[in-house]
């Protein structure tokens, strides 16, 4: 059996953040033939053009752990309607310069969590946005909103909401096979090249 690494991305550097528990309790909900593992993005500064074509070193082992990845895991909260700064950050650095996207051809999943009615959904069709450029095959179903957090994780920041189990499990079953379905198709295009 292929065994898929995914790459969780917080978008958020709160230390109690609930969509850092929610990539927990993805860790929890994974397909037994798949592993995750969490990317946190501190330390990435902001982008500079100047400085793309020689990177921190932060970020070059976040492109690096990107492109180690089959697949990515995203959850962010909103922030001001949208994709939290230092997330849009760090895909900033990650996809350049042009030419050198580490994002390019992967499959992802968004998932988010918020205080919240909405539940994050604004930032999440802000990231579908930047998934088009960025050439990313993302998960339409289901879209994993946790509204109300508080009342969805206990004091051990577990994610106690069946529904929500429910929904991160399904999205997760269904990156991994988009995931070895991508993975198929390259095989087979690299084999007719032959």
């Amino acid at each position: 059996m292929v065994q898929l690494k995914i790459l969780g991305i917080p978008g958020s550097l709160r230390r109690n953040s609930y969509n850092k528990m929610l990539l927990n309790a993805a860790r929890e909900l994974l397909p037994e033939n798949s592993t995750l593992e969490i990317f946190e993005l501190n330390g990435i500064p902001p982008f500079n053009q100047d400085e793309e074509n020689n990177p921190p070193a932060r970020v070059r082992e976040f492109k690096a752990k990107i492109r180690e990845a089959d697949a990515i895991l995203f959850s962010t909260p909103e922030y001001n309607f949208s994709v939290p700064g230092v997330l849009k950050n760090a895909i900033d650095w990650a996809s350049r310069p042009y030419g050198d996207n580490a994002f390019d051809g992967k499959p992802a999943a968004i998932m988010s969590a918020s205080i919240g009615m909405l539940g994050g959904a604004r930032a999440q069709y802000h990231l579908r946005q930047i998934f088009v450029y960025l050439n990313v095959y993302t998960i339409n179903q289901p879209e994993v909103f946790v509204t109300f957090a508080p009342q969805k994780f206990d004091s051990q920041g577990r994610l106690i909401d069946q529904d929500s189990r429910k929904f991160v499990s399904l999205l997760l079953r269904n990156l991994v096979d988009l995931t070895l379905w991508v993975k198929q198709r390259k095989s087979s295009q690299i084999a007719a090249r032959s």
